[in-house]
């Protein structure tokens, strides 16, 4: 009997050492594991600060971009500017009425054609009088029977209409023919 309680004692022993060693390796595979979790919650962490420090400066930067969004165009009209205040300096100048009136008239003329093309360099156009009438961009006021204009098409403009890229900014008020 004594062999029998040796051999159990031993299986038992074993059968704890194998336990043992099985918990052991449960448990490190568990600080393992801690560990990773552990490293992911700080990798989150920092993504997320990263994230919000990227969302803070995309918003200081659109805000900035709103800002500052009509400088290009202020910087074509400063030319224009410069040419209306030629134009007043030189209508104190010693000159007769009719080259005065000459002067003026062509520093207005030149003045216009420089405005209409800064206004066009930023996307500003005249909306087109010589098409049929589009209730789009043209407001008709007034229609007229007309032997020389086919009907639908536009007589005569009121006032200048103007679009910015494909977006009407003010209609043109025109007369159509019936």
């Amino acid at each position: 009997m004594s062999q029998e309680i040796k051999e159990e004692t031993t299986n038992e022993t074993q059968n704890t050492n194998e336990a043992n060693a099985e918990a052991q390796a449960t448990l490190g595979e568990f600080d393992a594991l801690e560990q990773e979790l552990l490293d992911m919650k700080d990798k989150y962490a920092r993504v997320h600060a990263d994230f919000e420090n990227i969302k803070k400066r995309l918003e200081r930067e659109k805000l900035t971009a709103l800002e500052y969004a009509n400088e290009k165009f202020a910087k074509d009209i400063i030319p224009v500017l410069d040419s209306l205040e030629g134009a007043l300096n030189s209508a104190s100048g010693d000159f007769s009425s009719e080259e005065l009136f000459a002067k003026l008239k062509e520093g207005i003329e030149l003045t216009y054609k420089q405005l209409l093309s800064s206004l066009e360099k930023n996307g500003v156009s005249r909306v087109s009088h010589d098409e049929a009438f589009d209730p789009n961009i043209h407001n008709a006021i007034q229609s007229v029977d007309s032997a020389d204009v086919p009907s639908g098409q536009i007589v005569q403009t009121f006032q200048t209409g103007y679009k910015y890229k494909d977006r009407p900014l003010r209609e043109a008020m025109v007369v159509v023919a019936n």
